[in-house]
């Protein structure tokens, strides 16, 4: 390929604030800015040329390539001198060659300046059981993870283990140590790396996602046997999600499910992007701290009343999505029909807007 090389491109990229690079055969090699493409290279890209490219991202996160050929898409981070980190999925395509590189910075954000609130900060105060943060994929939730994992590594003595998939933010030791492992580099699933991490004295339990029954399982075990594990699902709504963890498990254990996972959940925090009206994204989130009232809740099945208990507004520290979107209407930071279209309840939020 006669052009930038990928170093080049990625430079560039970082250089116009882009949060992400798709590298696509049959496409100009492209940048997304406040969720825009811009194209980084004059002409369509051939194939010839993206495989180019991809095997550049592999050579600088020294990593075979094999590994693409033989599963057909693979994730896997590096980092460039000076410029960014970047989270990589690199996959097969029609036959050819396609990565999409997520830009990571090197510092770890200030969370304020991601519009994170001090409620979701409060939470790393807790000592034991588990902190769900979910939401869509690319909805920032690693981010949010990474935050409260550097507000603890700030403020406490303790030993900090992240499972991650890949690694997205380097964490220094501060009052805390600090072990990240990377799956698969470092450990060959994440069952089989938090199994080991509960023998490595942890005081808290990073898992970058609970993907499976048996990292779900063993997950719940960690959060019982006094550990504080934070991790992530891809569900929406703090009622969404105890009812898709119970749905992982046999319907002959879900019962005993629901016991412990009332005991053991702390917080559910949900959070999406929503558009602004300069052209760029904001975050808004939901909170669900779990209570006596929705301890009940999970262990009898009634899930369905979560909702009404985090919209009741009684709890101060709970915080609704609807309220949010309310919030940001009313600074002027998004439009009404953008909150309409985000709101669980849009008929409520229309009075209420």
């Amino acid at each position: 390929m006669e052009g930038p090389t990928l170093t080049e491109l990625l430079q560039k990229a970082v250089e116009m604030g882009g949060s992400d690079v798709f590298i696509v055969p049959g496409a100009p090699v492209a940048v997304k800015v406040n969720n825009n493409f811009v194209d980084l290279t004059p002409n369509r890209i051939m194939p010839t040329d993206s495989e180019w490219l991809v095997r550049q991202m592999y050579e600088l996160s020294r990593r075979d390539f094999s590994m693409l050929d033989k599963e057909g898409d693979d994730d896997f981070s590096f980092a460039i001198l000076n410029v960014s980190r970047f989270r990589c999925n690199a996959y097969r395509q029609r036959g050819t060659y396609a990565a999409i590189a997520r830009i990571v910075n090197f510092e770890l954000p200030d969370y304020r300046s991601m519009n994170i609130p001090d409620i979701v900060m409060t939470l790393a105060a807790q000592r034991s059981g588990m902190i769900l943060v979910t939401g869509p994929a690319g909805s920032g939730k690693s981010t949010t993870l990474a935050c409260m994992v550097d507000r603890i590594n700030a403020t406490r003595n303790a030993h900090i283990v992240t499972i991650e998939d890949p690694i997205e933010y380097l964490h220094r030791h501060q009052k805390s140590l600090v072990s990240q492992r990377e799956v698969p580099n470092d450990a060959a699933t994440f069952d089989r790396a938090l199994r080991a991490a509960l023998r490595q004295a942890p005081d808290v339990i990073m898992l970058g996602e609970m993907r499976d029954l048996d990292t779900i399982r063993t997950a719940i075990t960690a959060a019982e046997t006094g550990h504080l594990l934070l991790s992530s699902l891809h569900t929406i709504g703090a009622a969404k999600t105890v009812d898709r963890i119970i749905d992982t498990f046999p319907a002959e254990q879900q019962s005993q499910i629901r016991v412990q996972l009332s005991m053991v959940l702390k917080a559910v925090v949900s959070q999406r992007l929503v558009p602004t009206v300069d052209g760029g994204r904001v975050p808004v989130f939901e909170v669900m701290t779990v209570n006596a009232a929705i301890q009940n809740m999970i262990r009898d099945g009634r899930t369905h009343q979560i909702d009404n208990v985090i919209y009741g507004g009684s709890d101060q520290s709970m915080m609704s999505m609807d309220a949010e979107l309310q919030r940001l209407v009313r600074a002027g930071r998004i439009t009404r029909d953008i909150a309409l279209i985000h709101a669980s309840n849009p008929e409520t939020l229309s009075k209420r807007i």
